[in-house]
């Protein structure tokens, strides 16, 4: 061989090298650490332009942890933790330390931001809150809004008090809503004088149940009042310039909804004034729950839905109009001038509805869009999300614990997944019309179903957990009434309200009244199907994190990695229920209902009653009206009379006479009085009696019989010592 051609040396010795490379490449096969660490390794690197998108989770996650505390923590520790931590983070990165050592940190910076800011936010949202009064007072001030302008329960307003009796100035609450007794509405701006019992905003209704004195004290609404007699005229000073701007700005809003409904009627113009401004006092309650169980009731209230159909319409309108006009087209870019006039739109119909929270956030989201236009940058895309998101949370930070900012940005941020992993197929060049038509309304159809199905899945844990039911029809109703919303509805609702104040939107509303007739009707015909709503109780507090975290996980991160979000996004629908409580005692000892069987029996309250709704709803229980036999009851009492029926209510505001509390306790293990118990009688040594002081300092009340004796869970237990939950129940 090595005497022979080169070439045939070449030859031998090519084929030699060859086996030595396959022994070579056997011997070093990676093994399967080796290439998990390198997949992890490819995970991370496909990770790399979305580490900071979990900067707002976690100043979310900051703003939920201060709303978890049980004791209201002063401001120092919060804001010097946030300043040490966000200081340390900038540091470490400006030396480019690697991702390992900073990703940390500024998850660490920014949730102790979150903290501090919702820290501060409660403090400077403090106002006076109305003691429970004993008996009715008089309220002198201005109505600032309409919220209810009629109906069974009287009109309902809100009033900015300048004089409250028997309250000082420095404890007049700011704002207090009152329901007046079977009167007229009165306009905003009316100074009125109104007799009425005055109380703080109501605890929950059960444990873990929604905390409306939390959301009244960011609204800084100190109180709720049940006018007694008509509201009289009074004589007040001029009021501040803000006041007589939001009175003025509510009256535009009022009255323009009162003329949709004098166009279209009170069944498809209370929709309609309620999509428009904001104001849902005309809305039908029959109406409004057959939206619900169809999935459409989210179109009723102000949200990212209408502020991004009313900007977008804006904006290819105006972009439409410049490039009809050639002199301005050439002279102007287009684009940019559309997306001021998208802002425009979107700060317009901000004020006619009133700036709602859930309107502002829809804005500050819409506006963000509109500015990346403006910076020559995508307008939809998740780190433009992720920068509404923490604009919101430092606006709001109270947000995160409601269920509209929930659902909301959980829906988009799994839309805008969806965007950014949808394949972009190349487009034909030559192909004809019909064909490509078929292609692009099937693909539309294919997203669009698509679409509704991933948004519903992204907000199913949240639906579940506050509202404790489901449309299982949602994804049929929505996608047949999106075009109707999106394409006629909102549009003409948009032009009609314009043009109405000068009496010219009466066609725009016409068309947009056709449009909700069509929606009801599909809103009726989805609810009527069999199995159309599905409910669930409410899983313990931890399962709700999970789950957003779970979502968060599968909307924010790439690859195949995302898909360890897919479990936990289940926490709510999986995770284990706790048994349900034996007895339920609310509003201040007045209502009660007893549980067997999976089914609650209520003793006093009602089957339409709002606290036993409520309550029941969130337990997954069947409620049912307890039977004449078996129960002595009067006008101020009831009880058992067999131990096993239920509690004894003794719901008269003066004390009872020992002989009625012996008879009660007689019959019944658990008492509930409303008014405050100074001596028992013997018959009572052996039972649970809740008296109104107990009510007073830790409102409802949920028992488990355990052994001989019973476990109680209060409002006050979940709710603690914090601002907005130290004045009691009230009435």
């Amino acid at each position: 061989m090595t005497t022979g051609p080169e070439g045939g040396v070449e030859e031998v010795m090519g084929a030699g090298s060859s086996k030595a490379a396959l022994i070579a490449s056997v011997a070093a096969k990676p093994s399967l650490r080796e290439r998990a660490a390198t997949f992890l390794h490819d995970q991370a690197a496909a990770q790399a332009l979305r580490w900071g998108l979990w900067a707002p989770v976690a100043f979310g996650g900051g703003c939920a942890a201060y709303f978890m505390l049980k004791v209201e923590p002063p401001a120092w520790p919060p804001v010097l933790a946030a300043v040490v931590l966000t200081g340390a983070w900038l540091a470490i990165r400006r030396r480019a330390v690697g991702r390992k050592a900073t990703w940390p940190l500024m998850l660490l910076a920014f949730f102790a931001l979150g903290t501090a800011n919702a820290k501060l936010r409660s403090d400077r949202a403090a106002a006076p809150v109305a003691p429970a009064m004993a008996g009715p007072a008089r309220i002198t001030g201005w109505v600032t809004d309409v919220e209810s302008p009629g109906g069974s329960g009287g009109a309902r307003v809100m009033v900015a008090p300048v004089r409250v009796d028997g309250l000082p100035p420095e404890e007049t609450p700011l704002r207090v809503r009152a329901t007046l007794r079977g009167s007229a509405p009165i306009a905003p701006g009316t100074p009125v004088d109104l007799f009425a019992l005055l109380n703080p905003p109501p605890a929950p209704a059960s444990p873990g149940a929604y905390d409306f004195g939390r959301g009244a004290w960011f609204q800084r609404m100190g109180g709720v009042a049940f006018v007694l007699t008509d509201p009289r005229p009074a004589r007040l000073d001029r009021p501040p310039w803000r006041l007589r701007l939001t009175m003025a700005v509510n009256a535009v809003r009022v009255d323009l909804a009162r003329r949709i409904v004098e166009r279209l009627g009170p069944r498809t113009g209370g929709i309609a004034a309620a999509m428009t401004t904001g104001v849902e006092a005309w809305l039908d309650p029959d109406e409004v729950e057959r939206m619900r169980d169809s999935g459409l009731a989210h179109i009723l209230s102000i949200s990212g839905l209408h502020m991004a159909v009313v900007g977008g319409f804006a904006f290819f309108a105006a972009r439409l109009g410049i490039a009809l006009v050639p002199p301005l087209a050439l002279r102007i870019n287009g684009k940019k001038a559309a997306a001021w006039t998208g802002l425009v739109a979107v700060g317009v119909y901000l004020v006619i509805s009133g700036a709602p929270p859930p309107a502002v956030r829809a804005a500050v989201t819409a506006s963000i869009a509109f500015l990346a236009v403006l910076m020559d940058r995508p307008a939809i895309t998740m780190h433009g999300l992720a920068v509404a998101a923490l604009v919101v949370l430092a606006i709001q930070p109270e947000a995160i614990v409601t269920p509209g900012f929930q659902m909301s940005f959980a829906a988009t941020a799994a839309l805008v997944a969806l965007v950014e992993a949808w394949p972009h197929r190349p487009r034909e060049i030559q192909a004809p019309a019909v064909i490509l038509a078929v292609q692009q309304t099937g693909q539309w159809i294919a997203l669009a179903a698509l679409a509704s199905l991933v948004a519903g899945a992204a907000t199913a844990p949240f639906a579940m957990q506050h509202f404790n039911r489901a449309a299982m029809y949602g994804l049929v109703s929505n996608m047949t009434v999106a075009p109707i919303s999106d394409f006629l509805i909102m549009p003409t609702l948009a032009l009609g309200a314009l043009l109405e104040p000068v009496g010219l939107g009466g066609p725009f509303l016409w068309l947009a009244g056709l449009g909700i007739e069509a929606m009801l009707a599909v809103g009726a015909w989805t609810a009527g199907l069999p199995g159309a709503v599905r409910t669930w109780a409410s899983a313990p507090t931890a399962a709700l994190p999970v789950a957003f975290l779970g979502v968060m996980i599968c909307c924010l991160v790439r690859g195949p990695l995302r898909w360890i979000g897919l479990p936990l996004a289940c926490a709510v629908l999986v995770w284990p229920r706790g048994p349900a409580p034996d007895v339920w005692i609310g509003d201040g000892g007045a209502k009660a209902a007893t549980v067997a069987g999976g089914r609650a029996t209520v003793v006093r309250g009602g089957l339409e009653d709002f606290g036993v709704e409520v309550w029941s709803r969130r337990r997954g229980l069947t409620v049912e009206a307890r039977s004449e036999e078996g129960w002595t009851c009067g006008r101020t009492d009831c009880r058992p009379e067999a131990e096993a029926l239920g509690p004894a209510l003794l719901w008269g505001r003066r004390a009872p006479e020992i002989g009625r509390l012996a008879a009660a306790c007689a019959t019944a293990e658990v008492v509930a009085v409303r008014a405050v118990v100074d001596e028992l009688p013997p018959e009572c040594a052996s039972r649970l009696v809740l008296d109104g002081r107990d009510f007073a300092e830790k409102g409802a009340v949920e028992l488990w019989r355990e052994g001989d004796g019973w476990r109680a869970l209060w409002v006050a237990d979940l709710r603690g010592d914090r601002p907005w939950a130290r004045y009691g129940e009230g009435e």
